[in-house]
């Protein structure tokens, strides 16, 4: 009998266990890469948030409430690129893209209004809450342009972020900005139409107060100056409704109040609210202007200011009006389904006649389907019972009021 035998280390099985265990892990984080992810994710944040307040995931999600043109979204955990709609949710990591005929407007549920113009490419970065109920939200820009715009913060010191480049703006409360990054020329702004801001680069901080722009190259100094500000819109008023016999032949009448330093204006007169289909525009020296040649519809408009520089203001406001042709009143169909309650914020799903105008809770609805159908969220509402009132116009005068009760937890 011959007995044959091999000596082996015990670091070598150890070796051996550990690489059957490395591709054991392997084959699984190509199976499910999304449980992987939020593992690294949890372990990320546990070691770098030692001895910060702990974060909870702010209860409703990031969500769309105005799309126009080419939008898409790559949820975090895909590679795939999808269209977005009014039903998409946002999570941290989203990835947003606007075509060059794209503009999105996402409302967080603290308040806070991302409008991403087109030519964007967007990350949620923030949308989280924590233990004192202060909420963090904040976007990432890679290349584009987006206007935030803040409410009331329920705790003080909430937070509402853009980042864009190597710098970070902190915006306050009821404030709004423009925020611009174009790696290719390497340039990058952001500029306050309204409240205050901060930004950070790096160790150095600068304060940004009404009409204030901060510009910079990639790598370069930061230079900080005033801005033309936008003309104040008098007529017609935010959701006035006009009637004329023809409005296709009718002069709508536009004004604004001056602007000190400013050598000429710009008006633009939209069938979107984000301004995506111009269907007039005129420039002028004075603060008025008359458009004819409008269809029957709902139109927006805004203005500009342009200073002896040719330097250009941020838009004003924008206000809606709608243009009616003279009939009868009669009543008009309007159907609104059971709301549905997403923490403080409602939404309101019903249809309507093609064309016609709708206002709920005192907001334009500016999302109407061709075949009537509606979708929309209110701002955030506070706790407690609450009544709102769904109105709508249609073309040939008639009205409808609806009112639907709703209670906040």
């Amino acid at each position: 009998m011959e007995v044959y035998w091999t000596a082996v280390s015990y670091r070598t099985v150890a070796l051996y266990i550990t690489l059957i265990f490395v591709a054991i892990l392997a084959v699984l984080y190509l199976m499910y890469p999304e449980r992987f992810a939020n593992v690294e994710r949890k372990f990320r944040d546990a070691v770098s948030g030692a001895g910060e307040t702990p974060a909870l995931p702010v209860a409703n999600q990031a969500r769309f409430v105005n799309l126009d043109g080419k939008v898409e979204v790559k949820k975090v955990n895909s590679v795939k690129w999808v269209t977005a709609d009014n039903g998409t949710t946002l999570n941290k990591g989203d990835l947003i893209q606007t075509g060059g005929d794209g503009v999105a407007r996402i409302t967080f549920p603290d308040g806070s209004t991302y409008t991403v113009k087109p030519d964007t490419l967007i990350t949620v970065e923030e949308n989280t809450m924590a233990q004192d109920r202060s909420t963090r939200v904040g976007v990432h820009i890679s290349s584009g342009a987006v206007d935030l715009a803040t409410s009331s913060f329920e705790v003080a010191n909430s937070k509402a972020e853009v980042s864009f480049e190597n710098a970070r703006a902190s915006v306050r409360e009821n404030s709004r900005v423009a925020v611009r990054s174009d790696p290719e020329s390497q340039q990058h702004e952001i500029t306050v139409a309204q409240g205050q801001a901060e930004l950070q680069r790096g160790t150095e901080r600068v304060e940004l107060g009404r009409f204030e722009r901060i510009s910079f190259p990639t790598g370069g100094a930061v230079s900080k100056a005033r801005v033309i500000a936008p003309p104040e819109l008098v007529q017609p008023v935010h959701l006035q409704p006009i009637t004329v016999p023809d409005p296709k032949r009718a002069a709508v009448h536009f004004e604004w109040r001056p602007v000190a330093g400013a050598a000429g204006y710009l008006l633009s007169v939209s069938t979107s609210s984000m301004f995506t289909n111009i269907v007039a525009g005129k420039r002028t020296i004075g603060t008025s202007a008359e458009v004819s040649g409008l269809e029957a519809g709902d139109y927006f408009w805004s203005v500009k200011a342009v200073d002896a520089q040719k330097q250009v203001s941020e838009p004003s406001e924008t206000f809606k009006f709608s243009l009616f042709a003279e009939g009868k009143s009669e009543s008009m169909l309007l159907e609104v389904a059971t709301p549905q309650v997403h923490g403080n914020l409602v939404e309101i799903v019903g249809r309507t006649e093609p064309g016609a105008t709708l206002m709920i809770g005192g907001q334009p609805v500016g999302n109407i389907q061709p075949d009537g159908t509606f979708r929309h969220f209110t701002p955030p509402l506070p706790r407690g019972s609450h009544e709102i009132v769904v109105m709508g116009q249609n073309r040939r005068g008639g009205t409808a009021i609806r009112r639907v009760k709703i209670v906040i937890q």
